[in-house]
């Protein structure tokens, strides 16, 4: 049998067994019945992570069905928004961008809410098979670490999370879909997503201790879980969170 020659290139190297990093190797091929994206993630890389797809130097789709004897060189997004592959391997992301996040990321999903991102989370409350359903009948980017769920067919647009870190889990996600022009801070309720308006402290007093009560004078609450936020303590720390990823003084945004 005539196999067919893989070859991984930058970062989709980090999915392969070290014996196939950064070299072609030699896959079984059954004659023409099995396609691209098949054998691509039985190399251990999920679709969502792929851009480009060559066959023997032309670009191909994911059903392409894999010929003895081809040459596959499969290539991540690109760095730079401004290279266009020439065969589109899903539709363009929605926009706004909208964010299903997979279970154990809830503090990313503060991250993202907080930069006015619409992100669901629900720490445990839906299996692989519901969130791939809810990602795919909602349009949604699903963030994850798990491989095997990015994998599921249903799933259009996703990205695996290469760090436990959530800043930069954060900072790559935006770069990977060049959300910066998206972002929108201040603009979510971090607990629940939620829309959040500006409210007037004498609505609010009664919920308020006493010191908040005394030093601020500025409220937003969230239309849809009631959760009150001002400039607390924690918004320095926040706003500058803010201003390195946008690059701006997130202060003129409020």
């Amino acid at each position: 049998m005539t196999p067919v020659i893989f070859r991984f290139y930058a970062d989709l190297n980090k999915f392969l067994p070290q014996s196939r990093r950064q070299k072609s190797f030699a896959y079984p091929a059954y004659g023409g019945t099995q396609t691209v994206k098949h054998l691509i993630e039985a190399s251990g890389v999920p679709h969502t992570e792929v851009e480009l797809i060559l066959a023997n130097s032309n670009p191909v789709d994911f059903s392409y069905l894999v010929q003895p004897s081809d040459l596959i060189s499969v290539y991540p997004a690109f760095r730079s928004p401004k290279i266009i592959a020439p065969i589109e391997l899903r539709p363009p992301i929605p926009e706004p961008a909208l964010f299903l996040l997979d279970n154990h990321l809830g503090r990313l999903a503060r991250y993202l809410r907080l930069l006015g991102f619409d992100t669901l989370y629900f720490n445990n409350r839906y299996d692989d098979a519901q969130l791939a359903q809810m990602a795919h009948e909602e349009e949604r980017i699903l963030l994850s670490r798990d491989r095997g769920l990015l994998m599921r067919s249903l799933v259009v647009h996703g990205y695996c999370l290469r760090t436990t870190d959530s800043k930069e889990q954060v900072r790559a996600t935006i770069h990977r879909y060049q959300l910066y022009e998206q972002i929108k801070p201040w603009r979510r309720c971090l607990r629940c997503n939620g829309h959040l308006l500006p409210v007037g402290k004498d609505r609010i007093l009664d919920r308020l201790e006493p010191k908040t009560k005394q030093y601020y004078h500025e409220f937003q609450i969230c239309r849809e879980c009631e959760q009150i936020y001002w400039k607390g303590s924690h918004f320095g720390r926040l706003e500058r969170f803010v201003a390195e990823i946008t690059g701006t003084d997130s202060q003129q945004q409020l």
